[in-house]
């Protein structure tokens, strides 16, 4: 049974006003447990709203959303409990960091669900180690932090709460290029160890196409696709109609490809890449060599 599925999707904001706008409409879509799934799509395609229907912080206009086979919706008194199970880190989480201590934030979502002091002080230490967080920091104010040090302490207040499932929105948003590795590797590792479900939305096309085993495609509101990796990346031409782009490495290996070199196009990183160009090259030099060799 999938972990999450959903039905005939469909939102609509100011339904019935002059101002009414579909922003998602009939997306029906299947996530296996423990996948991680990337999310693209351009500026409104519909990713921001799918996104947030799929822990209930939005009611669909139309259509269902599945936990483990039972619609989010049926009880709606219940609804809180899917949030925990559902757990989401918005674009710039930081901005919800409130509490005195980084630690007793990390401790909110634990607390709330009804875990006690000793329970939840056990899940945020372990969270907290989970991205990287020091010790010394826990013990500070959350306004004390740099950057990337406040994006990590809001996702542990989510991971703290183990969610079955962990929908990421932009999580690297505004980060520089280490404290985005940085980052990335704690959620690739994260994935790893707890075998939970995660969902990337991500503009990155690197980063996605590195770390995710499937892709959902969003456009104008409807999934455009939702397929193996690299088997999306392969539509290049379909993705750039879509205002999205290929990795650059993989648009290197296609025009390499077309070029005659015996390189597989929808190659995703560049260690792929140079595992498949050294032989070649080095083919190509032996050859110029023995035809330069004087008889």
């Amino acid at each position: 049974m999938p972990i999450l599925e959903t039905k005939n999707l469909t939102y609509k904001y100011g339904t019935g006003t002059p101002f009414e706008k579909v922003a998602v409409e009939n997306v029906s879509l299947s996530i296996e447990k423990g996948e991680l799934i990337g999310v693209i799509g351009h500026t409104g395609s519909g990713k921001s709203t799918l996104i947030q229907m799929l822990n209930g912080l939005i009611r669909p206009t139309a259509g269902q959303v599945l936990l483990e086979g039972k619609d989010i919706w049926q009880e709606p008194k219940k609804i809180r409990a899917v949030r925990f199970r559902v757990g989401m880190v918005f674009q710039y989480p930081e901005y919800q960091l409130f509490e005195e201590t980084v630690l007793k934030d990390i401790m909110f979502g634990p607390k709330n669900m009804g875990l006690d002091e000793k329970r939840a002080r056990d899940r945020a230490l372990e969270a907290a180690e989970f991205t990287g967080l020091k010790p010394e920091l826990l013990e500070k104010s959350p306004f004390e932090l740099s950057g990337g040090e406040k994006r990590r302490a809001a996702i542990a207040g989510v991971i703290a709460m183990d969610p079955e499932v962990l929908v990421l929105d932009e999580p690297t948003a505004g980060l520089d290029p280490q404290g985005r590795d940085v980052l990335l590797a704690q959620i690739g590792q994260y994935h790893k160890e707890r075998g939970n479900t995660v969902l990337l939305v991500s503009h990155s096309m690197e980063d996605v196409g590195r770390m995710a085993d499937r892709l959902l495609v969003m456009s104008n509101g409807h999934k455009a696709a939702l397929a193996p990796t690299k088997e999306v990346f392969s539509q290049g031409e379909e993705l750039e109609k879509m205002g999205l782009r290929v990795p650059q490495i993989t648009k290197i290996m296609g025009e390499l490809k077309k070029l005659g070199c015996p390189v597989d196009p929808s190659t995703l990183t560049v260690d792929d890449a140079l595992k498949q160009l050294l032989p070649y090259l080095k083919e190509r030099q032996g050859t110029k060599t023995t035809s330069t060799r004087p008889n």
